[in-house]
């Protein structure tokens, strides 16, 4: 069984062409992925192995466990002692690991502030994370006056159009920034900033002031006040937000909310590290 395994792994490797010309190299692909993904598991069970142990364990030919942590090398997950020794998990997947600790860790320290925040103001309180091309909200608290409002939770909102992500937005990559704002923009009502150049100005206003605000450039009749929190190197890895309706938060009201926004994200980065 298991030779003849290896003996369609060597096949399928010269047919690989010629699959994907006809349209069924989806099901090599996803194959591929399992068997990737099977050589960490693997590697995080034993420590270390070589190319011969994984491609028993995997019961393929030594060839495709060779091509495959090959690939894996090149992203950086795995890494190999000597030329000819023995492969390890690399530190790509300890970055991939404290990319999902830090929500963890934001998720359970922002708890506490988002709720005081919440019974102080009595408005909603988010906690969002740069997705890609997105701000995913991993945290919220309800105060006393927005028990009508929508969940935000788990819900992926623009960047360009939300107080939590322009946040991120001002605080991202120059790279990711940059090919945001050369893309065209979708308008979700008549305020929302679509233009690059306004767009850019925003930004820069977030950097100054330390703070987002936006007013029904997402939705109409909905106001939201965003901060930045910080890891404990100064990065912004997070923004915390307060949203409500137009009519509670207004004009008179705003500096009041976002000065507690600010606060609210000064304490969540010190919980997080910042300024130790």
């Amino acid at each position: 069984m298991a030779r003849a395994q290896k003996q369609s792994d060597r096949d399928g490797e010269t047919a690989g062409s010629g699959e994907r010309r006809s349209g069924r190299g989806t099901a090599g692909s996803v194959q591929s992925v399992d068997r990737a993904v099977s050589v960490l598991e693997i590697l995080a069970r034993h420590g270390e192995a070589g190319v011969t142990e994984i491609a028993d364990e995997l019961d393929v030919h030594k060839s495709t466990a060779f091509r495959l942590l090959g690939v894996l090398e090149n992203r950086g997950l795995v890494a190999q002692a000597t030329e000819r020794g023995k492969y390890y998990l690399g530190a790509g997947v300890l970055r991939l690991a404290g990319a999902a600790a830090v929500r963890l860790d934001i998720s359970q320290e922002g708890v506490p502030v988002c709720r005081e925040v919440a019974d102080e103001l009595g408005e909603t309180v988010n906690i969002a994370v740069l997705d890609d091309d997105a701000a995913v909200n991993i945290m919220q608290a309800r105060g006393t006056a927005s028990v009508t409002a929508q969940n935000w939770l788990g819900r992926r909102t623009p960047l360009h159009a939300t107080s939590s992500g322009k946040v991120l937005l001002a605080h991202a990559s120059p790279t990711l920034r940059e090919g945001l704002l050369a893309r065209s923009l979708p308008r979700f009502t008549e305020r929302t900033i679509t233009g690059a150049s306004v767009l850019r100005g925003e930004l820069e206003a977030v950097i100054e002031q330390g703070y987002a605000v936006t007013v029904e450039e997402l939705e109409l009749g909905l106001t939201a006040v965003a901060a930045p929190v910080r890891a404990h190197d100064g990065r912004v890895i997070a923004a915390i937000s307060v949203s409500g309706p137009v009519y509670r938060l207004n004009s008179d009201r705003l500096p009041e909310v976002a000065k507690r926004t600010v606060a609210a994200g000064a304490e969540l980065s010190r919980r997080m590290g910042y300024g130790f």
